[in-house]
């Protein structure tokens, strides 16, 4: 697995909502990408492939931990120090939407939203 890109760079695209087979079946079809499951206890959510064999996006269930995900695609940008981050998305207007949270061993997000209401999370790379 390639090391995670570095601060300021897109790392991630995640999308969750409710009937996410129907949405998943819907990009398998329309953007070519096949489907991995993820295991999430009782049900999957799904890692989405490109052609090259990348996997390039997730689709998610809105439950769970994904509960508070708002239905939107949902770009996850690098950076250096998550908290730091935070205080700045306060300090210049914006407002977190979903506090941070691990995301597993590969370090912990949060989901803020800009000064003109647009969504995107922020991702801290676990230290190595």
């Amino acid at each position: 697995m390639a090391p995670p890109p570095g601060p300021g760079r897109i790392g991630w695209l995640d999308l969750t909502v409710p009937n996410a087979v129907e949405v998943r079946d819907f990009y398998q079809k329309v953007v070519g990408w096949t489907v991995d499951e993820v295991p999430m206890g009782d049900y999957s959510d799904f890692s989405m492939t490109a052609a090259d064999g990348e996997c390039v996006a997730g689709i998610c269930h809105a439950q769970g931990s994904n509960a508070s995900m708002p239905p939107a695609w949902i770009v996850y940008l690098m950076v250096e120090d998550l908290d730091a981050s935070l205080a700045s998305v306060a300090a210049g207007g914006g407002k977190v939407r979903v506090p941070e949270r691990s995301a597993g061993g590969m370090g912990r997000f949060a989901v803020v939203e800009d000064p003109a209401g647009a969504v995107v999370a922020l991702f801290e790379a676990a230290k190595t």
